[in-house]
């Protein structure tokens, strides 16, 4: 079985969020599984030199997009027995930016999309099935249905879409779109590629693909909704039967305490004491107060609304005043990294805020930290959490999406639990929690050692979510019952083969016995009667002649 990754970015040669941690673990695991897998994503300039140093130039081509006549070259190299390709060209990646923001991301992607499909025959690797990510490569399943399908090549090919964010639609100018493409004004009715006025391309992916995935069970249902459902739950209902939710799991193998040499002092769950010297390095890095007793509540996030810090912002003197430290990662919005940035002068050496994607410091923070606060307004799985309780670090959460697939709140009558969490997005409902957590933290070390150590033998790996991301495939895989050899007829119970006998020469039939009559009485013959005179014909009168005078 082949299948293509296809998506806009992948670890570790490219990363901006989540979906590239995906990319990067997922076909790892599933070649695990014996699959064939391959990855195929931009040749970005942001990519580092030293993966560059090692690809190998494949072969070039050229795409038509509208008038443009583009260049497409394919760079490969092979990283843990996978294959991945590279999409060169330079006018659309060959940028200091992994993603922009006008009309232009509409014509990056389309020729993303374009060039995916027209170097599979070229490259050799005709897929069963290529995995869609997000809306960068929703066009993918709609030039396949449109434009691809009835191509010999092209036939037999599935495709799988996965809805990483649904908030982020990529939408742009139906006009833009069909000059670069021409799939036809048809491609752009309501049930198709069309939205509000623009054209979606990750409604693309979910009207066209064969199945449609998204990254937790919870999510898979919210979106549904029409509080989730960013406009398009109604169209997600509809194809419910195609849609599962598939938890994502985390690298194991990179996120381990026990190996990671990115912290200060690497421990398990039989030496969970040697955490506090990660903590005590951290604050000392990031100038905290080295007080061993503040607990330390961690934020590693992209700086957005969807992140809940509009949560954090009505209560964050609350939360300072109950003595706790605090220690934020991350970039984004410049509301809350203005936010962030008042707040440490406001709270020296009690709140730390750093604004860059600083992959070492997030680790040691993870390891660092007693707490890791999550509030967000929706979240489609989240990796933090699960990477935080893979170090022992206790989630703070808000019940949605995935965090309320992966972490459960403490019971104090049951034991039960891995963090803490709370259901309505409210500032005072988040703060009453984290006052839980830290007297729990405070007053009860031995139940926070006994949920820190649990957390840490959790099951966070791909393993199992690997297994039915290729149950999907392989069910995709099946041919159509059009494609499949023609179904022999039933056969009939086993008989002895006989001869075909000689047509049996037909019986002469016997005489035909007339109709029987209905019995009725026996009647006379009536007398024929009797010719019936006509009256004789008067003979026509003949005109009157006029009277003629006699001749004078």
């Amino acid at each position: 079985m082949k299948i293509l990754f296809a998506a806009s970015e992948c670890a570790p040669f490219v990363k901006t969020g989540g979906l590239a941690d995906v990319v990067g673990a997922l076909p790892r695991r599933i070649l695990d599984e014996g699959a064939d897998v391959r990855v195929i994503l931009p040749m970005y300039s942001a990519i580092d030199m030293r993966w560059r140093e090692k690809m190998e130039h494949v072969l070039f081509f050229y795409v038509n997009l509208g008038w443009r006549r583009q260049y497409v070259g394919i760079e490969r190299l092979v990283v843990d027995g996978i294959p991945y390709y590279f999409v060169d060209n330079e006018q659309y990646f060959g940028r200091n930016y992994i993603y922009g923001f006008g009309a232009d991301e509409g014509e990056r992607f389309a020729f993303f999309c374009r060039a995916v499909l027209e170097c599979l025959p070229l490259i050799d690797f005709v897929p069963d099935v290529i995995h869609c990510h997000d809306w960068q490569t929703g066009l993918i399943p709609a030039l396949m249905n449109i434009q691809y399908k009835k191509l010999e090549k092209y036939r037999n090919i599935r495709t799988v879409f996965t809805i990483h964010n649904l908030q982020y639609q990529g939408l742009f100018q139906i006009e833009d779109i069909e000059e670069m493409l021409s799939l036809g004004t048809l491609a752009y009715t309501k049930d198709s590629l069309e939205f509000y006025g623009m054209c979606s391309l990750i409604k693309g992916g979910i009207v066209f693909s064969d199945r449609v995935t998204t990254v937790s069970p919870t999510y898979a249902e919210e979106i549904q909704t029409a509080y989730y459902g960013e406009r398009l739950d109604g169209l997600l209902r509809a194809r419910a039967g195609e849609l599962s939710g598939i938890l994502n799991g985390i690298d194991v193998d990179e996120y381990n305490p026990e190996t990671d040499p990115s912290i200060f002092a690497n421990y398990t769950p039989d030496s969970f004491e040697k955490k506090a010297a990660n903590k005590q390095q951290l604050k000392r890095q990031l100038g905290l107060r080295e007080d061993a007793d503040a607990p330390l509540i961690a934020m590693v996030t992209r700086m957005s609304g969807q992140k809940g810090l509009d949560l954090v912002e009505r209560v964050l003197g609350e939360i300072m005043s109950t003595g706790a430290q605090m220690a934020v990662l991350g970039m984004g919005e410049s509301r809350y990294e203005d936010l962030f940035n008042w707040a440490q002068w406001k709270y020296d050496g009690q709140l730390s805020a750093t604004f860059q994607m600083n992959h070492e410091l997030a680790h040691r923070i993870y390891a660092g930290a007693d707490m890791f606060l999550m509030p967000s307004m929706f979240e489609p799985c989240g990796l933090s959490q699960m990477i935080s309780l893979r170090y022992g670090t206790l989630p703070i959460a808000r019940e949605t999406g995935g965090l309320r697939d992966t972490v459960f709140s403490y019971n104090e009558f049951t034991g039960e639990g891995n963090g803490f969490t709370f259901l309505n997005y409210n500032a005072h409902d988040m703060l009453h929690v984290i006052e839980r957590a830290i007297a729990v933290y405070r007053d009860q070390p031995d139940v926070w050692k006994m949920l820190a150590k649990r957390a840490m033998m959790g099951n966070y790996g791909w393993d199992q979510s690997a297994k039915r991301y290729v149950e999907l495939y392989r069910e995709l895989a099946q041919p159509e019952e059009a494609e499949k050899p023609i179904r022999k007829p039933r056969a009939k119970k086993a008989v002895p083969e006989r001869q075909p006998a000689p047509e049996p020469v037909p019986e002469p039939k016997p005489a035909r016995k007339p109709r029987a009559k209905k019995a009725v009485p026996e009647q006379q013959p009536a007398p024929e009667p009797a010719p019936v005179e006509k009256p004789k014909r008067k003979p026509r009168a003949k005109k009157a002649a006029p009277e003629q005078k006699p001749e004078v």
